[in-house]
């Protein structure tokens, strides 16, 4: 089967490549012409695990093609996967331009049957749009064409997209046709051999599943955020108090860990989407909103932390700064909690020092030359008033401390992931402020 993604951003490009790890025939398609010669010549525009030696195996078996034209390939392919960009706008609402236009596209050249699947993370309602654009550009032409929409949302963790796609948990796939859900199925079976974990259903509950999904994992870090703030305030530990609630089967230990809140290209925007959704419905989420107000105070969290440590007098103090994505594994910067608190730190007229395992290029795309880029962890720490640990890269977890107490002016390490040890940092002559202890 011969399908084409439309998009190659992180969504796109791991699926494409991923169903041409199972012998497809993908063409992945996208207007950023430079994007699409890079990506023919082996190149890889994102940080993912394992993404780039699969994208070149599968270009040299010629399972896997890059075009800038949707038109030149739609008579070549049967499924068409819209994989492109939903920035949120200014009241939160998602961007749907990109996809709508790729339904125009799809309308305006399609001459036989096509299942048109979105990929992209859209709003409830939107693959009826999709068919609505897909229908008008078709009566403009004043043809009959067959074809299908189905929903797909993706559900993959970045820095885990690969595993996660080969072999998921689940599949959502909202359909409207049993044609669309036959070929849905052949798509996933080969993954899905031992046990078939497509979900199918009606595609506004597709929809909506991949936002209430991202939305109640957000929930409970806000949540335990929240918690971990309140045992600061009252003596209690919240590593004890998150190991006393996950150990509750129904409840669990995933997503119960304290820090400086999320970030990333989908929590923030899905659940401000979700919020638009509700109110252009004449609904209100009242646990979402505050969800996503706590997310934004604990952002700040370690900045009150260390002006309240030098007592206010933070002027030219020099800061070192371990991790800049928002994560792990991964050089995504979107909604990172990194850029908040460099914004207030440079903003206080700090010095900064940062280092992180793969965003360094993404930071400075983002800030230029504002702060100190460090050759390694201990280049970054070099005469430092202060260390922020905000990713909990494994680069981190065993520094030697002996070397940092050392080189830093003064030994204060702010934990903003709760990764190290306070009696041992503090036997060794530091000064350790964390989350919720």
């Amino acid at each position: 089967m011969k399908i084409a993604i439309v998009g190659t951003g992180y969504v796109g490009l791991v699926t494409g490549t991923c169903f041409a790890e199972l012998g497809l025939d993908v063409t992945c398609i996208d207007i950023n012409e430079e994007r699409i010669d890079q990506l023919g010549k082996g190149i890889i525009p994102i940080y993912e695990n394992g993404l780039e030696e699969l994208v070149k195996r599968n270009v040299n078996a010629g399972r896997l093609h890059f075009s800038t034209s949707l038109a030149d390939s739609l008579n070549d392919v049967t499924v068409v996967f819209i994989a492109v960009g939903t920035p949120p706008d200014e009241d939160g609402s998602a961007d749907l331009r990109s996809v709508i236009q790729v339904a125009r596209t799809i309308g305006q050249h399609i001459d036989k049957y096509h299942l048109v699947v979105t990929k992209s993370t859209v709003p409830v309602g939107t693959s009826f749009k999709v068919r609505s654009t897909i229908e008008g550009e078709l009566n403009k032409r004043q043809i009959e064409v067959d074809f299908d929409v189905a929903s797909n949302p993706e559900f993959l963790k970045e820095g885990n997209a690969i595993p996660d796609f080969m072999s998921p948990d689940r599949v959502v796939v909202g359909v409207e046709s049993e044609k669309a859900k036959a070929i849905m199925t052949r798509l996933y079976k080969p993954i899905l051999l031992n046990k078939f974990r497509v979900i199918f259903m009606d595609i506004p509950s597709a929809e909506m599943t991949k936002y209430a999904a991202n939305s109640m994992l957000a929930t409970r870090i806000s949540f335990m955020n929240d918690v971990a703030n309140l045992c600061e305030i009252v003596g209690a530990n919240v590593n004890m108090v998150r190991e006393g609630i996950g150990s509750d089967m129904r409840i669990g230990r995933k997503f119960l860990y304290p820090g400086i809140g999320y970030g990333g290209s989908c929590f923030p925007k899905d659940i401000k989407a979700l919020i638009r959704t509700a109110e252009e419905n004449n609904y209100e989420m009242r646990v979402l909103k505050a969800v996503d107000d706590v997310n934004e105070d604990q952002k700040r969290i370690l900045f009150d932390k260390f002006k309240e440590h030098f007592k206010g007098a933070i002027e030219n103090k020099v800061v070192a700064i371990w991790g800049l994505s928002f994560k792990p594994e991964t050089d995504d910067m979107r909604e990172a909690p990194s850029l908040t608190l460099i914004d207030l730190l440079l903003e206080s007229n700090c010095k900064l020092r940062v280092f992180d395992p793969a965003a360094m290029e993404e930071c400075k795309r983002r800030i230029g030359d504002k702060v100190y880029y460090a050759r390694d962890p201990y280049d970054a720490a070099l005469d430092a008033d202060a260390l922020f640990l905000l990713t909990e890269w494994k680069e981190f977890r065993l520094p030697s401390w002996g070397v940092l107490e050392k080189s830093m002016t003064n030994p204060v390490v702010f934990d903003g992931r709760n990764i190290y040890d306070k009696k041992e940092l503090t036997e060794l002559g530091f000064v350790y402020h964390c989350i919720g202890k």
